[in-house]
């Protein structure tokens, strides 16, 4: 899967197809994880799907927010990865 596959506008999604994203995504950085010594490539793939991952996690959290305020969850929209990577764990 390339990066234009992992980018989708926010407002297609909803809670089930993010959390599909999510899974998918996971699996494949495990799949990287347990192959151990791995080459630049796959290295910055790991570094994609993190910051992906980090993205889809947001939006799934701003849709939650704003259903649980009585607002349209279609509202939330995908924040850059500069944004995103700026918040603390």
């Amino acid at each position: 899967m390339g990066i234009a596959a992992l980018t989708v506008m926010a407002t297609d999604n909803t809670d089930a197809d993010l959390l599909a994203r999510i899974e998918g995504l996971v699996q494949e950085e495990q799949t990287l994880y347990h192959r151990g010594d791995l080459d630049d490539g796959e290295t910055g793939r790991l570094e994609e799907l993190r910051v992906k991952l980090d993205q889809y996690w947001d939006l799934l959290r701003q849709r939650r927010a704003l259903r649980e305020f009585g607002k349209d969850p279609d509202q939330a929209r995908e924040r850059p990865a500069e944004i995103v990577e700026r918040y603390e764990q």
